[in-house]
């Protein structure tokens, strides 16, 4: 799934609520304030059985000395470069701006696909306005309203006809070999991991954030292992882009994380978890990758005590809430510490995440389970799971049938994912449960 598309557009003209209606989650902060968006906010949208990236980008003002609106500025670039489909939203309402104007210059000097979205037509009056927006001269021009939803559908059917099978198809991705990457902050040590794995200077590395620039596949097959370790870093530079570092190192994550089957996610241990790295670890869970965190330069730690670890360990899962049956492994890659043992915990979670348990074991653990803590009764009747099988697909899904599918609630879904994670280990990998009338 690595098919990407970004929001781009001057502020003000419904961005963010146009991503949040795509996403089906108020995820994006929606305010009338001009340059409310300057992190950017993404996500995976799924339409007619396809899924794709989707990056919000801020309001793209040409020619401002603002420091905010230059910062945005540099991303909107960014994204624009990186995506591999564009939506352009304006706004019916006010009509064609000077800021729409150098909007449509920038894009016009990118060639990739560009969708004209003419958002808060809301009526036939104002569809008649719009009509003016044909000027600009996109072929794909649709008009939408982000708060009622309508003309959503279209613009979808658009973008997802754009993607193929191969971009979409997680099985598309699979190789014989396992595909680790390596993802997290800049700085933290991700090049550095590698080099020391593979005993040798594949990657550039330094002190500079943001030395890492492409993904860079290394072919490992040392000590009797053989895999394919992705690292969120590259030699080559961009010439015509000065990046926005932590946004581009965000982008570079995202597409790692389309291409692994593992994503090993690199903390400092001096600084924990950001809310970025967050995002990530849940987008690898939402596409079903399996997930070990490394915690670095725990050497440099001060004042160890025998519960450090531990403590650690609890707050990080904490977070990691929902999915929290994750290996941690604290290592130091100057030190070369228990660096192979993180190798070792992924391919463990590969193995893992390739587990298919036959359909008699399945009903044969998962009865008594379901026995020993009977389902809760729905309107005076009893909810009954007649039997469960595992579903033909890549990330480990389970079918559970049973006779009022949508009246399972999330404790007893959950007790039944703990469950099949206590008698079967599926370790560092996100489970996936559905409910089947039977």
């Amino acid at each position: 799934m690595s098919f990407t598309v970004a929001i781009t557009g001057r502020p003000n003209v419904g961005k963010s609520t146009f991503f949040n209606r795509l996403l089906e989650q108020r995820k994006a902060i929606v305010d009338d304030i001009s340059g409310v968006t300057r992190d950017r906010q993404y996500g995976v949208a799924e339409w007619a059985g396809k899924s794709f990236n989707l990056i919000d980008t801020g309001g793209f003002v040409a020619g401002s000395n603002d420091v905010f609106e230059k910062e945005i500025r540099k991303q909107v670039v960014i994204a624009i470069e990186e995506a591999n489909a564009i939506i352009f939203m304006v706004d019916a309402a006010t009509g064609i701006t000077e800021l729409d104007n150098s909007m449509v210059d920038l894009l016009r000097r990118s060639k990739k696909p560009v969708f004209l979205v003419v958002n808060k037509v809301d009526n036939h009056e104002r569809l008649m306005e719009a009509s003016e927006f044909y000027a600009l001269g996109f072929d794909n021009i649709f008009f939408v309203s982000s708060i009622s939803g309508s003309g959503t559908g279209e613009i979808l059917d658009a973008i997802t006809e754009k993607i193929s099978e191969k971009d979409s198809d997680e099985a598309a991705m699979e190789t014989d070999l396992p595909k680790i990457s390596i993802i997290g902050q800049p700085n933290v040590g991700k090049s550095s991991l590698l080099n020391a794995l593979i005993g040798q200077e594949r990657t550039i590395v330094s002190d500079i954030a943001g030395t890492t620039r492409d993904t860079i596949h290394t072919h490992y097959n040392l000590f009797n292992k053989e895999f394919m370790l992705i690292d969120t870093a590259g030699i080559r530079r961009k010439a015509k882009v000065h990046e926005d570092l932590e946004f581009y190192s965000v982008i570079r994550a995202i597409k790692a994380v389309d291409e692994s089957d593992i994503c090993m996610l690199m903390l400092d241990a001096g600084k924990g978890i950001t809310a970025q790295d967050l995002s990530i670890f849940s987008l690898a869970v939402k596409k079903g990758k399996g997930i070990v965190v490394l915690v670095n330069k725990w050497d440099l730690v001060d004042d160890k005590k025998t519960n450090t670890t531990k403590d650690y360990e609890k707050e990080l899962k904490k977070k990691f809430a929902p999915f929290s049956d994750v290996p941690i492994i604290f290592i130091s890659v100057t030190e070369k510490q228990r660096i192979f043992k993180s190798i070792e915990m992924a391919l463990e979670v590969f193995e893992n995440r390739k587990r298919r348990i036959t359909t008699s074991v399945l009903n044969e653990v998962m009865q008594k389970v379901i026995e020993a803590y009977r389902p809760p009764v729905v309107r005076g009747n009893q909810l009954k799971i007649k039997y469960v099988t595992q579903l033909p697909t890549f990330t480990p899904s389970f079918a559970f049938f049973c006779n009022y599918p949508d009246d399972v609630k999330t404790p007893y879904k959950n007790y039944l994912e703990n469950q099949l994670r206590e008698n079967f280990n599926f370790t560092g990998v996100p489970v996936r449960l559905f409910f089947r009338k039977k």
